[in-house]
C-alpha cells in the first residue's frame, strides 16, 4: 500500500526520488523518508505527512543530499505509530545499510528477538526495521557474503509478504529488490535505472520495465539487471513497454484528480469498447479470452471476487451475467473468498476484479482458485500487473491512469468491460441475436448519455449544498442500482467523511427505517426500470416518516416532484447499463460535499490506492 522507489545512475538521484514519491502520494501514505548515499556516507531524511513535508525539511538543511544511488519510500502505517522514527527508510546498527519496504512480516516478533539477543538495537516500531538488521547478520565482512546474497539468505527466514529494496554504502554501484505479494517493478532507462512499486513513480523517466514475480530477488546496476529465485535459480526476462503517457496523469484544468476522473467517464466508456464490439452481429470480440473461448462455452457456473468498489462492479455484473447469459453468479469479496472453504469444480470459472491489479486479497482468492484448477480471468486496469499475470487470460479496462484514491473512472470501465462479458457469454449460449445487437447499440450510446447526465453537474452542486453538514445518509436501489447505492454511500464515506450505508431498498423496512427522521437523508437511486413501481413505494415510506429525500431517476419522469424537489435525471438506456449512468450523480454529489467541508478528495485519511496488505 505505500510507495517505494529507488534511482541509480549517472544523475542527481535525489530530484528524481522526490518527485517519484510525489506520483506515488496517490496510493496512500503518512510519512515519507529518503536515503540517498552522499560522498561516501548514507544521508537520511524523513518526515511524518505528505512528500511536501519531506521537501521542505530537505529545503532548510544546509546542503541537500547529493548522489547517483538513493532509495524513498511513503508510508501507510501497519506496525507502530506515525511518527518519524517509525518512517522508511530504516537501517541496520552500522548505517551502513537502508531498506525500504511494503508488505508486512509475520514472524517479526520472533525474528526480533533473535536479533536483540545477538546484541542489535532497534529504533522504531516497525516489523521493517528487523528486516534491516536481519540482512546485516548475513552482511558481516567476515562472512564474505554480497549485498545480494545477504538479502537472499536473510528473506529465507521470513514469513509474510514484501517488497523491498536495499542499499548499502559498501557496494554503492548497485540495488538489491526483492518481491514476495507485494508489486514491484523495474525501470530501464537512458541515464539510469530505477525500482519502484507502481509504473506511474518514473512516468516520463523510462516507458522500458521488468516485472518481478513472487518469490524472485533482483540486482539493479546503472545499466543492467539480473534476477534469480531465492533458491538461486536464474531467470531470463524479457523488458516491456508501459502504454501510459505522461501527459495522462495530469489535471487538465480541473481542481482535482477526482473531479477531472468523474468527467472522463464518456472517454472511459469508449476505450473500455473500442474495437470489441461487432454491432452488426451483436457479438463482443474479447482477444484477451480468444485463447479459452471453448472452455467458457461449457462453463456452468461464475464466481467473481474483488474489493471495495471493484466489489460492486462485481455485484452488477451478477445481475447480467444470469440475466442475459444464464449461468448461475456468486460474488465474493476476496479477503473471505480467499480463506472460506470454497466449493470449486471444473465447470466453475473464476472472475477477479481489480483496478490495480495489485489488491492482495483478490489475488490470493486468485491463488485459491488457480490451486483448484479453476479457470481464473482478470478484469484489471494495469497492464502485467501481479493479477492480469496470474490468470493469463482476461480483459484490460484501457481506462489509463486513475490517481485519486477514490475509484470513479475505473469502476465504470468494470461495469462496461462486464457488459462486454455478458454479451460475450450470452451470445455463445442462448442470447439471441436481436438481444446482442440491442446491447451493442445502447452500449455505443452510453459516451453521449454519459455527457449528458455530467450537464447536470451544476444541479447537483446546488442538491449538495443542501446536504453538506450530513451526519448519515442512506442510499437505496433496488436490482441493478442496488450496488450503485452500495457504491454511492462508500464514496460519500471516503471523500465526504460522513457516515452512510447502502441498502437494498425492500430491506430497509427490516431494521434501518427506525433510524428515519427529518435529520436523515435518504438517496434513492429508481430509474424506470423493472422494479421503478416498488423502489417508489420505498420512498414513500420513507416520506411518510418526515425522512428528507434525493431521488436520480430517469428523464421525463414527473412522479417523484410530489415527493422531493431535489431529483436527479439520467437518459433512458438498457436496465442492465444504468448503473453506468447511475453511479455518476452518486459521485458528483459526494465531490462536492466533499470539497464544501475542506476535504482532500483525492487523497482521504487512511486511504490508499492499492492495497497490497491484508
Amino acid at each position: 500500500m505505500c510507495g517505494i522507489v529507488g534511482y541509480l545512475g549517472s544523475e542527481n538521484a535525489t530530484p528524481f526520488l522526490l518527485g517519484g514519491l510525489t506520483n506515488l502520494e496517490y496510493r496512500g501514505y503518512d510519512s515519507a523518508g529518503i536515503a540517498i548515499y552522499d560522498g561516501g556516507k548514507m544521508v537520511v531524511e524523513k518526515t511524518v505527512g505528505r512528500v511536501g513535508n519531506l521537501k521542505e525539511k530537505i529545503k532548510t538543511l544546509a546542503q541537500a543530499p547529493k548522489g547517483k544511488l538513493g532509495i524513498a519510500h511513503t508510508r501507510w502505517a501497519t506496525h507502530g505509530g506515525v511518527t518519524d522514527a517509525n518512517a522508511h527508510p530504516h537501517g541496520d546498527c552500522t548505517d551502513a545499510l537502508y531498506i525500504v519496504h511494503n508488505g508486512i512480516i509475520e514472524n517479526y516478533k520472533e525474528l526480533k528477538s533473535e536479533l536483540a539477543d545477538s546484541g542489535h538495537i532497534f529504533k522504531s516500531e516497525t516489523d521493517t526495521e528487523v528486516l534491516a538488521h536481519l540482512i546485516e547478520e548475513h552482511y558481516k565482512p567476515e562472512n564474505k557474503r554480497t549485498l545480494f546474497e545477504a538479502v537472499r539468505d536473510a528473506l529465507k527466514k521470513v514469513r509474510g509478504t514484501y517488497g523491498l529494496t536495499v542499499i548499502s554504502v559498501r557496494e554503492p554501484d548497485r540495488i538489491i529488490a526483492a518481491r514476495n505479494f507485494s508489486p514491484l517493478i523495474l525501470g530501464l532507462g537512458e541515464h539510469g535505472n530505477v525500482v519502484a512499486s507502481d509504473a506511474s513513480a518514473f512516468v516520463g523517466m523510462t516507458k522500458k520495465v521488468v516485472y518481478l514475480n513472487d518469490g524472485e530477488i533482483a540486482e539493479l546496476t546503472a545499466d543492467d539487471f539480473r534476477i534469480e529465485t531465492l533458491d538461486s535459480e536464474v531467470i531470463a526476462r524479457t523488458p516491456e513497454m508501459l502504454e501510459w503517457e505522461t501527459d495522462k496523469i495530469r489535471k487538465d484544468g480541473h481542481e482535482h484528480f477526482l473531479h477531472k476522473e468523474i468527467f472522463e467517464a464518456p472517454a472511459t466508456v469508449r476505450n473500455a469498447i473500442r474495437g470489441r464490439l461487432v454491432s452488426d452481429r451483436g457479438l463482443a470480440k474479447l482477444g484477451g479470452v480468444e485463447n479459452v473461448k471453448e472452455e467458457l462455452r461449457g462453463i456452468e457456473r461464475i464466481m467473481i471476487t474483488a474489493c471495495g468498489t471493484a466489489s460492486y462492479a462485481g455485484r452488477v455484473g451478477e445481475y447480467m451475467l444470469e440475466e442475459y447469459a444464464g449461468i448461475p453468479v456468486e460474488v465474493d469479496i476476496g479477503s473471505e473468498l480467499r480463506y472460506r472453504k470454497a466449493v470449486f469444480d471444473k465447470k466453475t470459472a473464476l472472475i477477479a476484479i481489480s483496478q490495480s491489479g495489485e489488491t492482495a486479497d483478490t489475488l490470493g482468492a486468485v491463488r485459491e482458485a488457480k490451486e483448484k484448477g479453476v479457470l481464473t480471468l482478470g478484469i484489471v486496469n494495469v497492464v502485467g500487473s501481479s493479477i492480469a499475470r496470474e490468470c493469463g487470460v482476461g480483459i484490460y479496462n484501457h481506462a489509463g491512469p486513475e490517481i485519486s484514491v477514490a475509484s470513479t473512472k475505473a469502476f465504470i470501465s468494470q461495469l462496461s468491460v462486464l457488459a462486454l462479458l455478458t454479451l460475450f457469454l450470452g451470445r455463445q449460449r442462448n442470447m439471441s441475436l436481436a438481444t446482442g445487437k440491442r446491447i451493442a447499440e445502447e452500449l455505443q450510446k452510453l459516451p453521449e448519455l454519459l455527457s449528458k447526465v455530467l450537464e447536470q453537474e451544476a444541479r447537483i452542486r446546488k442538491i449538495a449544498e443542501k446536504y453538506k453538514d450530513a451526519k448519515h445518509m442512506l442510499f437505496l436501489g433496488r436490482k441493478y442500482n442496488y450496488p450503485i447505492a452500495l457504491e454511492g454511500a462508500l464514496k460519500l464515506k471516503e471523500t465526504a467523511y460522513i457516515h452512510a450505508e447502502g441498502q437494498a431498498a425492500g430491506e430497509f423496512k427490516h431494521g434501518s427505517i427506525a433510524m428515519i427522521d427529518q435529520d436523515f437523508p435518504s438517496f434513492f437511486i429508481l430509474p424506470k426500470d423493472s422494479v421503478y413501481e416498488k423502489t417508489r413505494s420505498n420512498l414513500e415510506e420513507i416520506k411518510a416518516r418526515g425522512g428528507p429525500v434525493i431521488a436520480l431517476t430517469t428523464e421525463g419522469n414527473a412522479e417523484l416532484d410530489a415527493f422531493t424537489e431535489d431529483v436527479i435525471y439520467i437518459p433512458k438506456t438498457l436496465e442492465m447499463l444504468s448503473p453506468i449512468l447511475t453511479a455518476i450523480p452518486t459521485y458528483l454529489f459526494a465531490y462536492h460535499i466533499a470539497t464544501m467541508r475542506g476535504n482532500d478528495v483525492d487523497r482521504p485519511r487512511n486511504l490508499a490506492k492499492s492495497v497490497t496488505v491484508e
